[in-house]
């Protein structure tokens, strides 16, 4: 795709070879910035600040390396799965770049062993790898562009680390995973079936919203009942990993539940719109339940793959 000749030519110029060399080896050309694909191995418990008093490190590039990788893999697995249906399309990307994948990748091509982070943070932080991978996408991306992004993703991760067929016929149970939160956790959760309807061809088309202690989380569409709470359960489970408002609802209607079970006449069930959004200090004051929460929606993302009978092509 690309020639390595000049980059090799300007390298036996210069002194400091070996970090040019040790990223040639996992990427498969030699960088041009090579201070930005430095700064996508630090960890922010490592910061360091610029010239100009700004503390650098990789979350700004795992933020970009994030959209770009869900923009590859997309292009990648639409052109690999011709005729696919978008719900396909979308799941096989998902278990692409889900956390557990890109950790595991991240191990292979060896980008564990060149993050700089303090020993406290390695001993929790169980995205670190794979968090460093985005940001290693994010800093391919501001070298190289978006074509040598999808060349490094398709050459060197998909083909030499990844089974595209195999985990295209993996299904994330995430109804399972979402049912077992919500027991781990004592959360009221129900499945209602809010819609029907047909498509152009007269294909029927459920519809499923899913409620967490009677407030609104993820709805889902499918051409089957199960299809569309799968849906919805992968959608609440988003919520619940990435919107804190949405999580301090939930637990605070939880709470107001469990009061009323224990004295009726105390307490009355407020409506959603009135539970106070999530601050800094309920969080700090109650960090165990937004750590274990984070966990289990992590095992629910990271080890949900069960294996099952290829599915049906185009159900």
């Amino acid at each position: 795709m690309f020639s390595n000749i000049t980059d090799r030519i300007r390298l036996l110029f210069r002194k400091d070879k070996e970090p040019y060399l040790c990223f040639y080896r996992m990427l498969g050309f030699y960088p041009r910035n090579i201070e930005i694909y430095q700064q996508a191995l630090l960890h922010k418990s490592s910061s360091v600040k610029s010239g100009k008093g700004k503390l650098l490190n990789n979350e700004r590039l795992e933020f970009l390396g994030d959209a770009i990788l869900d923009a590859v893999v997309a292009d990648i697995v639409y052109k690999r799965f011709e005729g696919k249906r978008e719900g396909f399309l979308t799941n096989t990307r998902s278990k692409i770049v889900q956390r557990e994948t890109l950790n595991r990748v991240a191990v292979e091509i060896g980008l564990d062993k060149l993050i700089k982070y303090t020993t406290r943070q390695s001993s929790h932080n169980s995205y670190m790898c794979g968090n460093a991978f985005e940001a290693l996408i994010g800093a391919i991306y501001l070298d190289r562009g978006y074509r040598v992004c999808k060349w490094f993703m398709e050459e060197r991760i998909i083909k030499q680390y990844l089974n595209l067929d195999k985990i295209s016929r993996k299904e994330v149970n995430f109804k399972s995973k979402l049912i077992e939160w919500s027991q781990k956790n004592k959360f009221e959760i129900a499945f209602n079936l809010v819609g029907q309807s047909v498509d152009n061809e007269q294909n029927p088309i459920f519809e499923t919203m899913i409620t967490v202690e009677n407030i609104a989380g993820g709805s889902g569409k499918g051409y089957s009942k199960k299809e569309s709470q799968q849906e919805a359960a992968h959608e609440t489970l988003d919520k619940i990993k990435n919107d804190p408002q949405f999580i301090d609802a939930i637990f605070a209607a939880k709470s107001e539940r469990e009061k009323s079970e224990e004295d009726p006449m105390a307490v009355a069930t407020r409506p959603a719109s009135e539970v106070p959004a999530i601050s800094v200090t309920q969080e700090e004051k109650n960090p165990e339940r937004y750590e274990d929460t984070e966990r289990i929606i992590a095992e629910a993302e990271d080890a949900a793959f069960q294996e099952e009978a290829q599915q049906k092509e185009d159900k």
